[in-house]
């Protein structure tokens, strides 16, 4: 029988949740499954701006939903997953616990604060999100779960001023491949994007001669928009990737390969 494309990398009607999705990178993944006929909670913090983009996507005519709330607190995170459910049908087909937070200081000037409130963001949601996903998606049948993981690729090496985000992104990398051994034979994949350099939000306080620096090394010559990952993303939730399991993948424009 022939592979046919269409079908096997289509995500119509796939029911997703993306979390960080006001903004960033977060937002271009989800975009992307709208774009591409699925259905797709949007989960932030920001209330308003979440809710604004949700609308804008409504109006397009796609399937999106908003959900607000503080991700960085257990209780929170059960009741934007059970509204999720509600809204989804109980239905879950791609998982892609996304928001993240960055904080820099020297390490020893680090704040505990600070530390706690980025490993809460960046490494506890994401793993209570994985936990609840892969209970909705263990052994059912006619179709393969997708858990999407955003490691970072300071998940290959040490980043600047960045303690508590580098910890948290590679334990999200170990975390993929943890998940990717207990589950692949329940039928789920959990696989991960490590993006390079990316021009979000994330980035905006960073001076331009840093910014310069960065990009003398980036082989592609230029930083990574959201647009970037919607082929990744898109791969990743649908049918095309049912047999990868535990990857995680940099989308960096070469920038790790580059010596």
């Amino acid at each position: 029988m022939a592979f046919d494309y269409k079908e096997k990398f289509s995500v119509a009607g796939k029911k997703c949740i993306v979390t960080g999705a006001a903004q960033g990178l977060s937002r271009g993944m989800a975009e992307g499954l709208l774009e591409n006929g699925a259905e797709v909670v949007l989960m932030d913090l920001q209330a308003e701006k979440l809710q604004a983009v949700a609308d804008e996507y409504c109006k397009m005519g796609y399937k999106a939903h908003a959900v607000a709330g503080d991700l960085s607190k257990k209780p929170e995170i059960d009741r934007m997953f059970a509204e999720a459910m509600e809204i989804l049908g109980n239905k879950l087909d791609v998982m892609i616990p996304a928001a993240g937070i960055q904080r820099r200081y020297e390490p020893w000037e680090f704040p505990e604060d600070a530390w706690r409130l980025v490993i809460d963001v960046d490494l506890n949601h994401v793993w209570f999100m994985c936990q609840k996903a892969v209970q909705v998606m263990k052994d059912k049948e006619g179709s393969t779960g997708k858990i999407i993981n955003i490691a970072s690729m300071n998940a290959f090496f040490g980043g600047t001023t960045v303690p508590a985000y580098t910890a948290a992104k590679g334990a999200v990398a170990m975390l993929t491949k943890s998940l990717a051994s207990d589950c692949a034979d329940h039928n789920i994949c959990c696989n991960a994007i490590a993006p390079g350099y990316m021009d979000t939000e994330m980035c905006a306080n960073m001076t331009q001669e840093r910014k310069d620096e960065c990009t003398k090394r980036i082989p592609a010559a230029r930083w990574g928009l959201p647009d970037d990952l919607k082929g990744p993303v898109l791969f990743l939730a649908s049918d095309a990737s049912d047999y990868l399991n535990g990857a995680v993948i940099p989308v960096d424009g070469g920038f790790l390969v580059k010596s």
